[in-house]
This record gives structure tokens, C-alpha cells and sequence, in this order.
């Protein structure tokens, strides 16, 4: 009998995320005008909160991929996701409103809405799989053998 591992665990699952992430942070330099029109209003200028979120999820992957970084990185990667839920909802309400919008792209835009609470437990995972370092104050044990 073959053992499945849940979705988003394993060795490649720090791999995955870090590269979802990348992407999506290159993204936010190559393109940042689709970022910039789902930024709420209520937040002011677009533009620094769509190169700060670019940041952001660059920053994540690439400590995803260092094991000594891994578990904040995880953790970061979950907060990141929450952190960026207001955008999603308000790409799914304009994409609503207009009348432009076509059928598939509302579809995406309300889609994206239940996905990102996957995304955060995938971060969370990871960070809970990383492993544990020790704290840097640790007591170390002297060189004759004794603490």
C-alpha cells in the first residue's frame, strides 16, 4: 500500500512555493499594471505597495530555498498570502462590475478567492516541516566537554 503525502508537503514543496512566488514577484516588475489596478483605493498610491508586495514574495522564495531560512520563510510566505487577500477581493468585485469584463476572467477572479486559504496552509506547512535551528545564545558545551 502506497502512503500519499498531503498537497504542499514533501521535499519538493519548498521548491514549488518558492518558485509560485518568484514568478509572481517578477511579475510584479515586469508588469505591475494588473497589480496596480486591483491595489483598494482606500490604500493610496498603487505603485509602492505593488513593488513592496514584488519584494515581498521575491524575498520569501528565495529564503525558501535555504533550509537555515526556511521555517520564517514558510511563515512569511503564509502572512504574505493573507496579506494580499484585499487585492483579491477587489479584482473579483470590479471584474463583477464591469461590463467589459468577459466570463472567464470573472470566473478567475472569484476563483482566486477561496484558493488563497490553500496558499497560506501550504505556507504554513512548509514552515512547519523546516527544520528546527538552534538559537543562537545556546548554551554550548565548553572545549573539555563541559557546559
Amino acid at each position: 500500500m502506497s502512503r500519499t503525502t498531503p498537497l504542499g508537503t514533501g521535499p519538493t514543496a519548498p521548491v514549488a512555493l518558492a518558485v509560485l512566488l518568484g514568478t509572481a514577484g517578477a511579475a510584479h516588475f515586469a508588469a505591475p499594471g494588473p497589480f496596480e489596478r486591483i491595489v483598494p483605493r482606500a490604500l493610496g498610491r498603487p505603485g509602492p505597495w505593488v513593488a513592496a508586495s514584488g519584494v515581498a514574495e521575491l524575498a520569501c522564495a528565495g529564503a525558501l530555498l535555504a533550509p537555515g531560512t526556511r521555517r520564517w520563510a514558510g511563515l512569511a510566505s503564509a502572512v504574505l498570502f493573507a496579506a494580499v487577500y484585499p487585492a483579491n477581493v477587489t479584482m473579483a468585485v470590479q471584474a463583477l462590475r464591469s461590463e467589459r469584463a468577459p466570463g472567464w476572467y470573472r470566473a478567475v477572479a472569484l476563483a482566486r478567492l477561496p484558493l488563497q486559504l490553500p496558499l497560506v496552509a501550504w505556507g504554513l506547512r512548509v514552515a512547519s516541516a523546516a527544520p528546527r535551528r538552534e538559537p543562537l545564545l545556546a548554551a554550548r558545551p565548553a572545549a573539555g566537554g563541559r557546559a
